[in-house]
């Protein structure tokens, strides 16, 4: 059980647990994910110039996820992400086959504003995402104003959120800079992809719009 159901409007919601792991396990599971996954940063376009994405990027799961014109490939969990995709799928209730690591290095690194919305995760898709190390702010944005009202969302080590309903097609959410925070953030978003992604190589560098 989630320890808070926040209703937001016409149909969306969130669940948050902000104690969902001990600080002993936030705190191993953190150390644990630094090591074992294979951390990127990559190239997108913002704006018609070429920057690198403000943040690390890693990824597990069994089929490919594409988005903002990039395409993610298969790749196996580690032992500590399939520990935690186990917990989280039990947890939600959700089938998770996909989780989407970023890696914010301090207050300077960011995620703009998007929705998960890609037509693989289906129509009103449940979206879970755990939260490592330094604590952040999570902004919710409703794509119109009959969507409800602006909301934010402290997410600190070992919490536990979970974006469902319509919440994707009623808000976009993202991690807005903090330079007065200086230590690192991890977070671990997870999906249910139900169809696979086509294998792009060429794909061109993404906008910046997400993760």
């Amino acid at each position: 059980m989630f320890s808070v159901r926040i209703t937001l409007a016409r149909g969306a919601w969130l669940d948050h647990d902000p104690a969902w792991l001990s600080e002993d396990d936030a705190d191993a599971a953190l150390t644990a994910l630094r090591g074992e996954l294979q951390w990127e940063q990559r190239e997108i376009v913002l704006f018609g110039r070429r920057i690198l994405q403000p943040r690390l990027i890693a990824w597990a799961g069994e089929v490919g996820y594409r988005y903002s014109g990039q395409t993610l490939e298969p790749r196996a969990f580690t032992p500590a992400a399939r520990r935690l995709l186990d917990r989280v799928r039990a947890d939600a209730r959700v089938p998770f086959n996909h989780v989407l690591v970023n890696r914010y290095r301090t207050g300077e690194d960011s995620m703009g504003l998007h929705a998960d919305d890609e037509p693989e995760l289906g129509p009103d898709p449940v979206v879970a995402t755990l939260s490592l190390g330094a604590t952040r702010r999570l902004t919710l944005v409703p794509r119109r104003p009959r969507d409800g009202e602006r909301r934010s969302v402290e997410l600190p080590a070992g919490s536990l959120l979970v974006m469902g309903g319509a919440c994707q097609r009623r808000f976009r959410h993202g991690i807005p800079r903090e330079p007065r925070v200086t230590d690192e953030r991890v977070s671990l978003t997870f999906r249910l992809i139900a169809t696979p992604a086509a294998s792009s190589p060429s794909t061109p560098p993404a906008r910046e719009r997400r993760r």
